[in-house]
């Protein structure tokens, strides 16, 4: 299987062939193999074809940095005009993370980013300095969820993540406000497959397993997380996330924005500055511990925090390797080809 080392460089090349400067082709190939090496597979590398057709199609810009819109020591705003939303968003991290070692507390928020692919991937830059990170999104552009009792698609999956630095591996919440997400439906389109539950609804706001209601002419849209019975529990997170992104950012659905996209938030806390690192961690590690060890309802499946699996994947991956998705590397072929790039086969 190949490296993870590979993996990265494979992609960096890609992405460099196509016209992206400076680090960009090195920091989004990293954070889209650590995306896979976590678990997070469909916005990881599977991502990588859709960025480079919107570069050659104008819709993601590769060279520059973002205009700098307004900068106080603990908010910040970029326009990020269009430019890489993977590279943009690691960029933002650590801007706020430097500042909140100064300030306690540091905010960046990105209006015209580009995508930004999997939002747990950026976490670890701020957990392992301490730090705990809120990242969110939106796609002012798109809307695949109805509001709670609605059948007009209002909303994109509105992802949240957040990393807690504990004794341990951090905790790693990756969550959205609706169920599922949009790549997870267009992967079970093309697999022929069904969601577990009724995910979704179609036009007439029935209750459906079927991805297939979510595209053609009389679109359905995905439920908000609590399903058909408590969605008002993901239609309010779906409405402080776009308050986050967009409202933070000034710019958003109300400005009929076009194009592929995201409104990105980032928020940086550091807890030295609170009660202290270690008093910190001493609280988050009672949690973790007590999660971990809780009677489980089924015994052959323990209770598991948010993050542990994508530790133990990254853990391996670097260690011996990662088997990409069946048909990842078939899919960069044509693109290698088509940009002078020696192609990666497993072996």
């Amino acid at each position: 299987m190949p490296s993870f080392d590979a993996l990265v460089a494979y992609a960096e090349r890609l992405l460099s062939a196509v016209g992206l400067d400076g680090d960009k082709p090195a920091v989004t190939a990293r954070l889209l193999v650590t995306a896979d090496a976590m678990g997070h597979t469909t916005h990881g590398l599977a991502q990588l074809p859709d960025y480079l057709e919107d570069v050659l199609a104008g819709g993601m810009t590769t060279t520059g940095e973002p205009e700098v819109l307004a900068d106080k020591p603990a908010a910040v705003v970029w326009d990020g005009r269009r430019l890489p939303g993977v590279w943009l968003t690691d960029k933002a991290v650590r801007l706020a993370a430097a500042r909140a070692k100064m300030t306690g507390i540091c905010a960046v928020t990105i209006r015209r980013s580009h995508h930004i692919a999997c939002l747990a991937a950026f976490l670890p830059a701020a957990t392992e300095q301490g730090l705990m990170a809120i990242v969110a999104c939106s796609d002012p552009s798109d809307a695949h969820v109805a509001p709670f009792g609605g059948t007009k698609a209002v909303f994109t999956p509105d992802p949240l993540a957040v990393g807690i630095p504990t004794e341990g591996d951090p905790i790693l919440i990756d969550i959205s406000a609706s169920i599922t997400t949009a790549g997870m439906s267009a992967r079970l389109r093309r697999e022929g497959g069904s969601f577990p539950g009724e995910w979704a609804l179609d036009a007439d706001g029935r209750p459906s397993r079927d991805p297939n209601v979510l595209v053609g002419e009389r679109k359905g849209t995905l439920l908000p997380t609590g399903g058909v019975d408590h969605g008002h529990k993901g239609y309010g997170l779906a409405l402080m996330v776009e308050a986050l992104t967009q409202g933070l950012s000034g710019h958003g659905r109300a400005d009929s924005e076009t194009g592929w996209g995201a409104s990105v938030f980032v928020q940086l806390f550091d807890p030295a500055l609170f009660g202290g690192l270690a008093d910190f961690t001493r609280q988050t590690e009672w949690v973790a511990e007590a999660c971990r060890t809780n009677p489980p309802a089924d015994p052959s499946r323990p209770v598991r925090l948010p993050g542990a699996a994508a530790a133990r994947g990254m853990r391996e991956a670097l260690a011996n390797g990662m088997t990409p998705r069946p048909g990842l590397l078939e899919a960069l072929e044509p693109w290698a080809a088509r940009l002078g790039v020696a192609p990666l086969r497993a072996p």
